[in-house]
């Protein structure tokens, strides 16, 4: 009894809803917690995200004159340096994290790589950026993406070897190869909502904005809503 009185209340709600407007604008609230849960979950259960460093690396080795250094062959050594930064979950203390502060997006990237400058062989390093994140509704991709803008390199483990080159080329690489990230497509939040009894509706979502707040950020979807097919 108690379940068909809140089926006929959610078809009531619906139905007045379409009569006046047929249009209405949800909110998903999202924390720093969720994002946590989030990224711990990536990185425990999926690949560690990888940026290579291969086609940079090689431009920076030519000269002006034209010619090039050699870099030491590792492919006959147990010793794997692939020319790349791999994004870890902690690194010195620092998480890779999402945090909302003064109505903006920061994100600490912690990462580790490798790579084989000419006449020096493999060189490891570690570190962690700061970077700030902007969002915005693409209207031709349709979907909400993300810019991520490295602002500084924190760097360790060169040996004090090319340590300012190494941290612009990190903020080089993730600039070029994260971005644009892809958040949200409106295909995949647009949905068909069955009515018992009296068939279904079909969600259209039509358009996305958001708002910063302390550590919490508002998605607010807008939806129109349809007769389904």
């Amino acid at each position: 009894m108690k379940r068909k009185i809140l089926s006929l209340l959610i078809l009531i709600f619906v139905f007045s809803n379409v009569s006046y407007a047929q249009k209405a604008e949800i909110k998903i609230s999202l924390n720093e917690q969720f994002f946590g849960a989030l990224l711990e979950a990536v990185f425990t259960n999926l690949n560690e995200p990888k940026v290579s460093l291969g086609a940079m690396l090689e431009k920076k080795r030519k000269d002006s004159e034209g010619f090039s250094f050699v870099k030491a062959d590792y492919s006959n050594s147990k010793k794997v340096c692939d020319e790349s930064v791999r994004l870890k979950r902690q690194i010195n203390g620092v998480k890779t994290a999402v945090k909302f502060r003064q109505g903006k997006i920061y994100a600490p990237i912690a990462f580790q790589g490798n790579y084989n400058p000419p006449l020096i062989g493999c060189i490891e390093f570690q570190g962690w950026a700061e970077t700030n994140i902007s969002l915005s509704f693409d209207r031709n991709k349709q979907a909400l993406v993300g810019n991520a803008n490295v602002t500084n390199v924190n760097l360790s483990g060169t040996g004090g070897v090319g340590g300012g080159f190494l941290a612009r080329l990190v903020q080089s690489s993730i600039d070029n190869k994260v971005n644009p990230i892809e958040l949200l497509t409106m295909d995949k939040i647009s949905f068909t909502l069955p009515i018992q009894d009296q068939g279904s509706l079909r969600m259209k979502a039509l358009g996305m904005r958001h708002r910063v707040h302390e550590k919490s950020i508002d998605v607010y979807i807008s939806y129109q809503f349809l007769k389904a097919k």
